[in-house]
């Protein structure tokens, strides 16, 4: 479990660095940037291997039916992600898609996942991504909505949406956690 807690504080004072120390993060300019993301990547890989490595700690019962739950939130999760760069019409509508889809999916694992390393985990990047936003909303004021893009390119997240969903799957079920088993009675 330690280094599930190392990595994601390592992701969250890499993400925070930028809203919590402007003044530090403008005087490092460009070459703070390499910091942040080799900080932002090892905590992903001590996420992962501390995540893997974790004892499963009962904390609640996943509610039956909640698989077909996680699988459409999935959906949607890698949609938002990808349509903050998309700049088709959902980005004129959504105010950082990309940290709602980081919400949306904290809260698909949670659905199914009622073990400790999973509250921790799941629960964790939930709350940052809300916690980045309020500090994003402080740091820029009122949103400047952007124009709406063309439609294609929201239906071409879509289908991109899909195919990374595929994948994502395949992964899962190679590392022994399918999404398609468990919590669908």
């Amino acid at each position: 479990m330690t280094l599930l807690y190392l990595g994601l504080a390592l992701w969250i004072i890499a993400h925070f660095f930028k809203r919590l120390h402007p003044a530090l993060r403008a005087k490092l300019g460009d070459k703070a940037k390499g910091g942040v993301a080799v900080a932002a990547l090892l905590g992903i890989v001590a996420m992962v291997i501390g995540y893997r490595s974790a004892s499963i700690i009962p904390v609640y019962t996943p509610m039956a039916g909640m698989g077909h739950a996680n699988n459409l939130l999935m959906l949607v999760s890698i949609f938002l992600f990808g349509a903050g760069s998309a700049k088709g019409v959902t980005a004129s509508k959504i105010r950082h898609p990309m940290l709602w889809g980081v919400v949306v999916w904290s809260f698909a694992h949670l659905l199914v996942n009622g073990d400790y390393a999973s509250v921790v985990l799941f629960g964790g990047m939930g709350i940052w991504a809300l916690v980045q936003m309020i500090l994003i909303n402080r740091a820029e004021g009122v949103w400047a909505r952007p124009v709406a893009g063309p439609i294609n390119k929201d239906i071409r997240t879509v289908f991109i949406a899909l195919i990374l969903y595929g994948i994502i799957s395949g992964i899962h079920i190679w590392l022994g956690y399918s999404p398609f088993l468990g919590t669908y009675g």
